[in-house]
């Protein structure tokens, strides 16, 4: 198996190998204009995702700067992602993102990691594990989603955390490393925040299409 085919395979591999690193250099290229788009090109902005992402579902939106270690190449995303600016996707590997998942500023999702034996982080070896995170999220700002974590779907990750480990659906996630704080019930279709109430006959007046 060539150093290539490891990419997605979970085995240590070598990065800096001449076919990967010319392929993810043309990633970047397209990346790099994506980043340099203007507010009102929309248009543009929507064709390069297209091109640039494995998958990409309608009506996706992601602010400028991007971040991404294969400009995309690796990463599918559902219908409605919303995803604020400085997103990180180290996408060595495949990241997966279901639909109505909005995601906060400066996010890192990471599939890449490397040997805790010093003598293969010497030798500029790494390895691989996919992530995927489940329809109508939220991952909140700063968070940091490590290697081959799960996040089931309707989960809220807090501001901040850093995931280690697999988190369930319908539940509240926060800290470092991250836990489940308490299930998404009742009370969150009342209030919003605090002693908010949700104004669901006002909402329903609204006519929300999904």
């Amino acid at each position: 198996m060539g150093q290539r085919e490891k990419l997605h395979s979970g085995e240590i591999y070598f990065p800096n190998d001449e076919e990967i690193m010319r392929e993810q250099t043309q990633c970047l290229e397209k990346l790099y204009d994506y980043n340099q788009t203007r507010p009102l090109q929309m248009d543009r902005r929507e064709a390069l995702l297209r091109e640039m992402f494995a998958q990409i579902g309608q009506a996706c939106y992601i602010e400028p700067p991007l971040h991404a270690n294969f400009g995309g190449k690796h990463v599918h995303f559902g219908h409605h992602v919303y995803a604020n600016f400085n997103l990180t996707l180290v996408d060595d590997t495949h990241i997966y993102v279901g639909d109505y998942t909005m995601i906060g500023p400066n996010v890192t999702i990471a599939t890449a990691a490397h040997p805790l034996l010093p003598e293969l982080r010497e030798r500029g070896l790494q390895y691989n594990m996919p992530v995927h995170i489940g329809r109508c999220c939220w991952i909140g700002a700063g968070s940091i989603i490590l290697p081959g974590v799960r996040i089931g779907d309707g989960t809220v990750i807090g501001a901040g955390s850093i995931v280690t480990r697999d988190i369930p659906s319908g539940v509240v996630a926060v800290g470092n490393p991250c836990r489940v704080m308490r299930e998404i019930g009742e009370r969150d279709r009342a209030y919003y925040f605090k002693d908010r109430k949700i104004p669901w006959q006002e909402i329903e007046g609204l006519g929300f299409s999904t």
